[in-house]
């Protein structure tokens, strides 16, 4: 064929789908086939869904044979993290704490996705319950760019199955960056959609007001898609035109502390090329913006710790030492200081809406640094890095997306992070489409070739 299946776009696949050059059978027969080879290397599934994918791709295929055609998603391989709900299959949530029961109906957006004609390769891996660590019986996902990095955290499965090419796309959860870290860590575009865009019925929650379930996938276009099949709604995206967009370049008074310089170069590089297709660029500023982390995590402690108290009493010894201090941790945190956290959040809200008068996106990093070997701690100095430019975005609930902007000299990828007004999703996809032209970041198929395919 003229393209490499597993890095195909779904658009391209669908289109040989509807030509019978390729079944859904063939190809998720061929993905489970390359799991098996290449996941060793990455884990990057807690579970594959081997018999019931298939017999997914059967039914996906006999509808398509006969006319029934249910969209643009049906009959593509997909994955899910292992904290949603798939009927038949254990959740694990990356844990030994409350792991391993089979789950008996479908997460809503599973569900959506399984209506859409969605194939369910399996289940990703994450940090243990979402929560910041590596329960160390389930392990690291390794980044498909330098498998001795970490893929990143908590979405790390899902990032790395997509931009090894063993699925087509991935959804994540993200509550301070779960998405787009790894997302950039990997190479891969993925988007925090405006918050209560998807349902989390069926998601197992790890801070309710902060919360949200996106896609990842290897280009934009995919991701809506796959948000498309989440939502059970449309989002048409092609590449914005640049020329005359409004963009905010939005300045952290912390960020000299934590920016590496390939990592500036990078987005820099990315700024001037929207400059000269015609963007207009403006610096903008945030009163109370370097407060956001600190303040996400006296939101996310408690929370986590309300959710977990019955299963931490039954089982702590189930949990990994880092998790279950966390946990023990939120119980301390004092009512007022998370009251006060959630008026911040409604603080920097506010001041969003303000700076959305001026500009129609704002850019920032998506991290400050390229994938590390380790996930950093969320409560120390790292951690506070690793989120300082996502965090925000999970107290205010704008959508915001993750997509490459180039390499450094050691071929590890940078990410540019687009921020839109409420339910402007579609937007902040077309921008992000049209940095990808752009900007192109390789495939991973030379590294990971897709043996076996005609």
């Amino acid at each position: 064929m003229a393209f490499e299946i597993p890095f195909a776009t779904i658009s391209t696949l669908g289109a040989a789908y509807r030509q019978r050059s390729l079944s859904p059978v063939e190809v998720t027969a061929k993905l489970l086939d390359r799991i098996a080879r290449i996941d060793p290397l990455l884990n990057s599934f807690i579970t594959v869904l081997r018999d019931q994918s298939l017999a997914q791709a059967e039914q996906a295929e006999g509808e398509l044979k006969s006319g029934h055609d249910r969209g643009p998603l049906h009959g593509v391989p997909v994955a899910v993290k292992d904290l949603m709900e798939v009927a038949g299959a254990p959740t694990t949530y990356a844990s030994r704490a409350g792991s391993g029961r089979v789950a008996t109906s479908d997460a809503k957006l599973v569900q959506n996705l399984k209506q859409a004609g969605a194939v369910i390769l399996g289940k990703t891996n994450l940090l243990e319950y979402a929560y910041g660590a590596v329960h160390p019986d389930f392990g690291q996902t390794n980044n498909p760019r330098d498998t001795k990095r970490t893929s990143g955290g908590s979405s790390g499965g899902s990032a790395a199955a997509v931009a090894a090419g063993l699925c087509f796309a991935a959804v994540g959860t993200d509550t301070g960056g779960s998405i787009r870290i790894p997302a950039s860590y990997c190479g891969v575009a993925g988007l925090k959609p405006t918050f209560d865009l998807v349902s989390l019925d069926g998601v197992h929650a790890l801070s309710p007001s902060l919360d949200h379930a996106g896609p990842m996938a290897r280009c934009c276009a995919d991701a809506a898609l796959l948000l498309g099949g989440m939502t059970g709604q449309t989002f048409n995206v092609s590449p914005r035109k640049l020329a005359g967009i409004r963009i905010g370049m939005l300045h952290h008074p912390d960020a000299a502390r934590f920016m590496e310089p390939a990592i500036s170069a990078l987005f820099d590089q990315a700024v001037e090329a929207l400059r000269r297709a015609g963007a207009v660029l403006q610096r903008i500023e945030l009163p109370s913006l370097e407060l956001a982390n600190h303040e996400l995590i006296k939101i996310t402690w408690p929370e986590a710790s309300l959710l977990h108290r019955q299963l931490l009493a039954k089982e702590p010894l189930g949990y990994s030492a880092i998790t279950r201090t966390q946990l023990e941790a939120g119980f301390s945190v004092p009512a007022v200081d998370y009251l006060s956290a959630l008026q911040t959040g409604r603080r920097l809200r506010a001041g969003f809406e303000h700076v959305f008068q001026t500009v129609d996106a704002i850019v920032t990093p998506s991290v400050p640094w390229v994938a590390p070997i380790e996930d950093p701690p969320i409560g120390g100095a790292e951690g506070e890095g690793e989120m300082l430019f996502s965090g925000v975005f999970n107290l205010t609930g704008l959508p915001a997306l993750s997509v490459p902007c180039g390499l450094t000299g050691e071929g590890l990828p940078g990410g540019m992070q687009i921020i839109t007004p409420w339910h402007r999703d579609e937007l902040a996809l077309a921008i992000g489409a049209a940095i990808e032209k752009l900007i192109p970041t390789p495939d991973l198929s030379a590294q990971f070739p897709a043996t076996g395919y005609r």
